[in-house]
Parts: C-alpha cells; sequence; structure tokens
C-alpha cells in the first residue's frame, strides 16, 4: 500500500465520501476510500436518512389501513403490527444499497481501505501520507490529494448517556418493540419524523422544543400548520421548554422540564435526544496542518478547499452548509471537480433543498417570508391548499399548502415552502425552478400535467398574482 501513490483519499464513505470516490473513478483520478467501519454508507445509509424512511412509509401504510374502509377496503380491523418484520425490511434495504455502494466501487476502480484515517502533516514533495489504522495496526497510505468526509454523530445533552431509555437515533432505530410512550427533546427533522413514526404506531408522543416553535428553521406558517396537525394527530409537544432533567426509573424516565417559568414533569417508556449533530473532525490530525476549525466544523472557501493546500473537507463537518446528506453530495462533486480540473460550480445556499418526511411532508428551499422581508425584499406571496387540489382528495390528504414568496417587482423566486402530500417530491420543481432563475410569472404559465399534486405548485404561482384558478 506504501509503494501506491493515490490521486485523492477519500476519508469516510457516507454520501459525501462515497459520491466524490464514485465521480473520482468516473475522472479517471486513482482513488483511494478510507472508512473505519466494515460497510459503506456511513451514518445516513445504516443509522439514519434511509432507515428512517424505511419505518415512516411503514408508518404511512398502517395509518392508510386505520382509514380502509373509507377506501372500500373492508376484512382489515383485525390487523396486526409484526414489528420484527417491519425492523427486518428495513434492513434489508440498508443492506442492499450498502452492497450497491460495493459493487460501485469495483464499477469505477476505488480502492476501499479498511481502518480509521488520519492526517499526519502537510503534503512533503505534493504527496500527503495517511495513518490508517485496522484493528490496532497502522499502515500508511500516501495521496497527492486528501478529502475529509468523516461525517457527524448525535449532540447528547450534557450528563446524559445513551441507554436502552436514553435514545440517540441509532438506538431508537433498532428497538425491539415499540414503546408505549416516547418523550422527543428537539422539533427539528430528526425529532418530528420518529415522533410522526411511532405516533403512527400508537405511541403516546411528546415534543420538547427550547425554540418557540416547531421545525423552526421552516417558514412559520409552515410551523403553524405542522402545528396543528400534530395536535390533530395526537401528538403533544411544548415550545420553548427547557429541559431540567432526566431521572430514570423502574419502568422508563421522568422528564422535568419548564415552560413559561412552570415546571411539569413527564414519565415516559423512553426518551429520544435529537437537538443536532456535531462534526466526527477530533483526532483525525487536523492539528498537524492549517486546517481551521470552529466548534469543531472545518473552514473551505466555496470549492470545499480547506486552509491546508490540497486538503478539501466535505458533508457534515464543513461550517456554515446544512448537515444533509445532498449536500455533502454536492460538494463531493464540487470538490473533486476542483481537483480534476473540471468545470465545476460552487453551491448556493438559497438553492438547498430542505426535505422532512413527517407526516405531513415539509419541503422548502430559499428564503422564508420572514427573512424576505428582514432582507429588504418587496415581498408578494402566493399560497395554495392542498385541501382545494383534486389529486390530494383523490389520496385522501388534504392537509398543507405550497407557499410561493417573490420579489415583488420582477417576480424572482426568493423561496418556496410546501406541507403537504409527496412534499419532499413536490419541491425538487422549486429548485429546478430557482436553479435556472425562472419568475413566478415562468411557472404561471408552465402546463402541469393534470390531474396531480404538482398542479398545487402551478396555482400557487397564479395566486402570486391573484389569479389561482382553484381557489
Amino acid at each position: 500500500m506504501s509503494e501506491t501513490i493515490y490521486d485523492v483519499a477519500i476519508i469516510g464513505s457516507g454520501p459525501a465520501g462515497y459520491t466524490a470516490a464514485i465521480r473520482a473513478g468516473q475522472y479517471g483520478l486513482k482513488t483511494a476510500l478510507i472508512e473505519k467501519d466494515n460497510v459503506l454508507g456511513g451514518t445516513c445509509l445504516h443509522v439514519g436518512c434511509i432507515p428512517t424512511k424505511a419505518l415512516l412509509f411503514n408508518a404511512e401504510l398502517w395509518d392508510h389501513l386505520k382509514g380502509a374502509k373509507e377506501y372500500g377496503i373492508e376484512g382489515v380491523d383485525s390487523r396486526k403490527l409484526n414489528w420484527a418484520a417491519v425492523q427486518d425490511r428495513k434492513a434489508k434495504i440498508v443492506t442492499k444499497h450498502a452492497k450497491g455502494l460495493e459493487y460501485l466501487m469495483k464499477k469505477n476502480k476505488v480502492e476501499t481501505v479498511r481502518g480509521f484515517g488520519k492526517l499526519t502533516g502537510p503534503a512533503k514533495g505534493g504527496v500527503f501520507t495517511v495513518d490508517v489504522t485496522n484493528e490496532g495496526k497502522t499502515t500508511q497510505l500516501k495521496a497527492k490529494h486528501v478529502i475529509l468526509s468523516t461525517g457527524s454523530e448525535a449532540r447528547m445533552i450534557p450528563g446524559l448517556e445513551a441507554d436502552d431509555k436514553v435514545l440517540t437515533n441509532i438506538e431508537i432505530l433498532s428497538l425491539k418493540e415499540i414503546p408505549k410512550s416516547l418523550v422527543i427533546v428537539g422539533a427539528g427533522a430528526v425529532g418530528v419524523e420518529f415522533a410522526s413514526i411511532y405516533r403512527s404506531f400508537d405511541a403516546e408522543v411528546t415534543i420538547l422544543e427550547m425554540l418557540p416553535r416547531l421545525v423552526p428553521v421552516e417558514d412559520e406558517e409552515v410551523s403553524k400548520e405542522l402545528a396543528r396537525v400534530y395536535r390533530k394527530r395526537g401528538i403533544g409537544f411544548h415550545t420553548g421548554a427547557k429541559l431540567d432533567k432526566v431521572d430514570t426509573t423502574k419502568t422508563g424516565v421522568a422528564v422535568t422540564f419548564t415552560v413559561d417559568g412552570k415546571q411539569q414533569k413527564i414519565d415516559a417508556e423512553k426518551i429520544l435526544i435529537a437537538v443536532g449533530r456535531k462534526p466526527r473532525t477530533e483526532n483525525i490530525g487536523l492539528e498537524k496542518t492549517k486546517i481551521q476549525a470552529d466548534r469543531g466544523f472545518i473552514k473551505t472557501d466555496e470549492w470545499m478547499q480547506t486552509a491546508e493546500p490540497g486538503v478539501y473537507a466535505i458533508g457534515d463537518i464543513v461550517l456554515g452548509t446544512p448537515q444533509l446528506a445532498h449536500v455533502g453530495a454536492m460538494e463531493g462533486l464540487v470538490a473533486v471537480a476542483t481537483i480534476a480540473e473540471k468545470d465545476a460550480k460552487p453551491i448556493d445556499p438559497r438553492k438547498i433543498p430542505g426535505a422532512t418526511y413527517c407526516h405531513p411532508e415539509i419541503g422548502s428551499v430559499g428564503l422564508t417570508e420572514a427573512k424576505a422581508r428582514e432582507l429588504g425584499y418587496d415581498v408578494k406571496v402566493g399560497k395554495f391548499p392542498f385541501s382545494a387540489n383534486s389529486r390530494a382528495s383523490i389520496v385522501g390528504q388534504h392537509e398543507g399548502f405550497i407557499k410561493i414568496v417573490s420579489d415583488a417587482k420582477h417576480g424572482e423566486i426568493l423561496g418556496v415552502h410546501i406541507i403537504g402530500p409527496q412534499a419532499t417530491e413536490l419541491i425538487a420543481e422549486a429548485v429546478a425552478a430557482m436553479e435556472l432563475e425562472a419568475t413566478a410569472e415562468d411557472l404561471m404559465w408552465t402546463i402541469h400535467a393534470h390531474p396531480t399534486l404538482a398542479e398545487a405548485m402551478l396555482d400557487a404561482s397564479n395566486s402570486v398574482y391573484g389569479l389561482a384558478i382553484n381557489v
């Protein structure tokens, strides 16, 4: 291994790392992908995006069965949930895609190296040396460029440790049975998704959020609509809530928290801590380089280059970009194109879609209405409810809306915010429109197939000008 000099060594095989590796192989670069675990795919594939969405799909099916009579399907009152089979299906999906990644590495001539990768310092003679430790044995790998994509892990509240009652995204995905009651700390994407899953399976769910509203990064009207629907679904929540302490009891946990100066207490079987993720940049040799870190996050330029020439950072460890799999993947493409001296385009933060797979789903891109006004735009808003969309009626999902935030003067689309059926799919049209600098008027004259959920985008764009047809 020491005799080979790679064009690029990538440390970490999550969506950022494996995407970078595949593209490097496509460009003909001699590539090594270093991974500390025995499987490729990182958090997203194994204990994040993919298994969570598999459970959400099961939960959606279960909810449909609850209302089967409305669809003319009888005889399902005696339905029984086989939780072990649900977990097994989830595991099979993960395994399938992990094997797919192994195949893609071979197809693109990427060498997979097992072990924990660590920088040893700046390049010498244009070549970096990376220590790779596997099962206590350290070898060295040489490369002309290094891409750091070591990912992130769940933040834990000080004083708490993950166990069978205090859970992170890892433990909650492998529960042997559905808890009767669950407290979730944090109402971001992870928190509201797990709230949705376990409420569908009839757990008593309570969310505690420190900030004033659910999904606080979303447009305020989206937060308001999600709160309305969650109340309807029987999901309890407290916003502006400060967690005081968590005590372990014989049957679970006792959670003490304060809202509006009044202390309250909830007993539950489990508690999920979903208060964000911290970058995994400890012990990877940053201190031996010029790389600048802020709270563990790595500073890069728009081409993903760090302050250490030849070293790039992508994914959840990058300072100032959202910790989203699709962002990391695109950062990987930008970094590799830069290394290979190919055409590349820096990421525009305003054109990054957010997708939250709770029910109802949330998809968003660009500026919220409040942020657009704060930045001084003369804002014009169009909004269309799914209750007036025929396809939404057909699929029995009437909650939510599409909201377009535009600049009144030129019709520039500043942001699009969706809550409702298939929002995570529908948001792609808005991202493409913004990427191509389409205006709300352009959308207004774009023919949308009927009957589709996507037609709601057409009505929302017409609504910007007060001309929506279906309301």
